[in-house]
């Protein structure tokens, strides 16, 4: 595998830090307390160790028909009955090489079963990792992009196919559609002017059972309920609910905690995972930050017969077990709340168009 990297050790390092530097100044505006609020927290994190995790040896539960267990950031394992689904997959200790990992993965890319299918929500450092890919290329049996996702992969052995908004893939059963999100699509900043449609949320189907992967995605009311509006009885939701702060600057793009929650009322699902948090320094957000804000939206609501589930990276939670049988909400708890949590501007009304530890690797690809 040809890898393109900066170097490595403290070189690298310093380089890696010095474009943080650059992000962040883009970002903030280059002053401001925002700014070196961020820097402050990269200059630490780039000679500390991650936090060490408790593992699952073997993820694979003979006894479950729905789990996930949290890798951390937006990867996740899911297993349906037979099937296993791993979304936006990063094991590597930086992203890009500009922001470095703060926990381990929470599981060893060894202890991976054989995936059915790799879900790339958008082609953003932190999502589309090569150097991850590279670790579990003889694990994937199919990879799933957004339309030009294409174009940044490179010599693996897995099938890779891109996906426009609604369209299916299917096989032995397992059927996947790309759904709408609000974000962006561009790897280097220089490619935006032609990634335009470069990303998605997932909808999975398996047996009866129905899961939303969200990815990345600022909250337009728009693109939760239309997907509802076609898959009407999901039962779980991986929602992110940050980077939150600045709002003024990541808004638009990313949901907050509250936005995120509402999120999970739009699309009427049954169980909700918040991820996308905690795990990289991507902004002033301190740990802990996003599932106490979580926690203050959930007392504003009521949530009824929903349930709001946080996993600890490394994490495996059981949601259904074998034996057990689908069931739709009650009728009165499918309506979203009165009052929405969410404080994101309302939508226009013309509709949007859509286009149809020492063993992790120091740094990830930066092709």
């Amino acid at each position: 595998m040809n890898r393109s990297r900066f170097g490595s050790g403290i070189g690298s390092r310093v380089h890696a830090l010095a474009l943080f530097y650059v992000a962040c100044a883009l970002a903030f505006g280059g002053s401001g307390c925002m700014y070196w609020r961020a820097v402050g927290s990269a200059t630490g994190s780039l000679f500390e160790s991650p936090r060490k995790v408790e593992k699952v040896a073997d993820p694979k539960r003979k006894d479950a028909r729905l789990a996930v267990l949290w890798i951390g950031h937006s990867t996740a394992l899911i297993q349906i009955d037979d099937k296993y689904i791993l979304t936006d997959p990063v094991f590597t200790s930086t992203v890009g090489q500009l922001s470095k990992r703060v926990v381990e993965p929470g599981l060893d890319p060894k202890a991976l079963p054989p995936l059915d299918a790799v879900l790339i929500s958008h082609m953003h450092f932190d999502h589309l990792s090569l150097g991850s890919l590279d670790m579990i290329d003889k694990k994937v049996r199919q990879l799933l992009m957004p339309q030009g996702g294409l174009t940044y992969l490179t010599d693996f052995a897995f099938n890779a196919l891109e996906l426009r908004t609604w369209q299916p893939w299917e096989k032995d059963g397992l059927r996947i559609t790309a759904v709408p999100v609000d974000h962006v699509g561009y790897r280097y900043g220089i490619d935006e002017a032609w990634m335009k449609h470069s990303f998605t949320g997932y909808v999975i189907q398996y047996h009866g059972i129905t899961v939303y992967f969200g990815g990345d995605s600022g909250y337009d009311i728009r693109d939760f309920v239309t997907t509802r509006e076609r898959f009407p009885a999901i039962d779980l939701a991986l929602l992110p609910i940050a980077p939150i702060e600045p709002r003024e600057f990541l808004r638009e793009y990313h949901m907050d905690p509250a936005e995120a929650l509402q999120a999970f009322f739009d699309l009427g699902a049954r169980w909700m995972v918040p991820i996308h948090y905690d795990t990289f320094i991507n902004s002033v957000d301190k740990p802990g930050d996003a599932l106490r804000l979580l926690g203050e939206a959930e007392k504003k609501v009521g949530l009824g017969a929903r349930k709001v589930v946080p996993l600890r990276v490394g994490e495996q939670h059981v949601f259904m077990k074998q034996g057990e049988e689908h069931h739709d909400l009650p009728p009165d708890e499918v309506a979203p709340p009165a009052h929405a949590p969410s404080s994101a501007p309302k939508p226009a009304e013309t509709p949007r168009e859509k286009e149809p530890a020492s063993n992790i690797p120091d740094e990830d690809r930066l092709d």
